[in-house]
């Protein structure tokens, strides 16, 4: 047999029927996530049409979009609009069948952050769900993907999808990541050296030694990312970090079960010789902490950097792409990005708001206090983590910092409820997009890690982690 990719795998593994000579499949789908935002014309679908869900267990429903982020948790909410969603949501799961981690769950979060940490993703599986950061699963070793409002109505009603299959590429990341330099920089670098299109029509595999010393979480990170260069998947092959993380994880395999399961899971990996369509090499060691300056997450360089010039860009259609991003960020080419001061700190997202986000950030705390005119907030991945964070002392610190501790959803990286940002706000934020009014109309968000966002808190102004970091704070 021919060398296969681990992408290969996959879905042949789950492919039911072929249908075509240009790579349409009828594809079985393990698992789907769905939430109160981007589900309700399905469920409306299926009533209308006089349909069941095909298999309840295999889908999750958690409320995380709309449901508001006040330090006191209520099962209101203000935005009528919002609950609506909600209880229609909540009907919705009742009488389908599905199990609901409502606003109220002690499990309640971000889709992307509770499906993982309850163990409902597993390696090996296929998994489709209504929001492109499905990408995120890659990190376990499964695959998974973003889906439109009709495509779920089909999945929840025969748990298969007409598929068409894409190409491969690999990412290979070399070495050692340089102090204060994050998995969120190395993502950021790809779609800076690809484009925000450089990974379209592809799943994309990454690879290589630096990727084996990450954690989990910070996996996650990447695959969830890998969407913003266009990447319609992402993949990593699992390993022994991967079993350790989800062997405690409530839904996970118990016992003999286990065992069979990690002898399957390491089956998974692209064999040798296996054919790539595109390569990709980045040097781990020359890396950066990254900053986005623009309104695409391609728009991006070196904190240490400069707003580049239109001028210098060949490509016209790029060219207007920088210059109308320059306008709406009120940018000069040539300012330096640790020049520029912000009115917002944010952490948080399906990016960057799980526990071992959230200790980074702490850590560079060291005693400090957010600059004044600065509104800094914090809102934990899930109810889970929040409790965690309580625990280790995390949330205390965060607060007697000047940060706002809040309860988990997925806010202010969509302006959703109160968390939103007014007309020329500068926003340092650990989320995944900054488009034109993504934080808010006429707002301005900068992407970075955690503590980077944490570091220009602090300094009132875009700054750079590494020039911090291991000093005594002043007394």
């Amino acid at each position: 047999m021919a060398p296969k990719t681990l992408y290969d795998k996959h879905i042949d593994s789950h492919t039911i029927r072929k249908l075509d000579d240009h790579g349409h499949v009828l594809l079985y789908i393990d698992r789907q996530v769905a939430n109160e935002y981007t589900s309700p014309q399905a469920f409306s679908g299926l009533r209308e049409a006089g349909r069941k869900v095909r298999r309840p267990s295999a889908t999750l429903g958690v409320v995380d979009h709309v449901n508001p982020t006040a330090p006191q948790r209520t099962a209101e909410a203000a935005d009528a609009g919002g609950a609506r969603q909600v209880s229609y949501f909540g009907r919705n799961c009742e009488d389908f069948g599905i199990e609901l981690f409502d606003i109220l769950d002690g499990r309640q979060g971000i889709e992307h952050v509770v499906a993982p940490e309850q163990g409902f993703i597993l390696p090996g599986m296929v998994v489709a769900a209504g929001d492109s950061h499905t990408t995120t699963y890659g990190a376990l070793g499964a695959f998974g993907f973003g889906i439109g409002t009709s495509e779920i109505e089909h999945l929840l009603a025969t748990q298969t999808l007409v598929y068409k299959k894409l190409k491969a590429m690999r990412v290979i990341v070399h070495g050692p990541l340089a102090p204060g330099v994050t998995s969120k920089d190395v993502i950021m670098a790809l779609i800076g050296r690809i484009g925000a299109s450089g990974a379209s029509g592809f799943a994309i595999e990454f690879y290589g030694s630096a990727i084996e010393d990450l954690s989990v979480e910070a996996r996650m990170t990447i695959c969830n990312m890998a969407v913003e260069a266009g990447a319609r998947g992402a993949f990593m092959a699992p390993y022994d970090k991967v079993y350790a993380y989800l062997a405690d994880k409530p839904r996970a395999p118990k016992g003999e079960m286990w065992d069979r399961a990690v002898a399957q899971w390491r089956r998974l990996y692209s064999d040798p010789g296996a054919h790539f369509d595109r390569v990709v090499t980045l040097e781990a060691g020359e890396l950066a902490p990254m900053v986005t300056w623009g309104t695409s997450p391609d728009q991006v360089v070196s904190i240490d950097g400069s707003v580049p010039d239109p001028k210098q860009e060949p490509d016209p259609l790029r060219r207007w792409d920088m210059e109308r991003a320059l306008r709406y960020m009120d940018l000069a080419p040539g300012t330096r990005l640790d020049s520029l001061p912000i009115t917002h700190a944010f952490i948080g997202s399906c990016t960057n708001s799980r526990i071992e986000d959230l200790r980074a950030a702490a850590r560079v705390l060291r005693g400090r206090k957010v600059a004044g005119g600065v509104r800094a907030m914090i809102v934990p991945g899930s109810t889970p983590v929040k409790r965690q964070a309580e625990e280790e002392g995390l949330a205390r610190r965060f607060i007697d910092a000047g940060f706002e501790w809040r309860q988990s959803g997925c806010s202010m990286c969509l302006a959703m409820n109160d968390d939103v940002l007014a007309p020329g706000d500068r926003c340092a934020s650990s989320t995944n997009r900054n488009f034109e009014g993504r934080q808010g109309a006429g707002a301005r968000t900068h992407l970075m890690s955690p503590a980077m966002v944490v570091e220009a808190a602090i300094a009132g102004r875009l700054a750079d982690v590494r020039n911090t970091q291991g000093k005594e704070p002043e007394a």
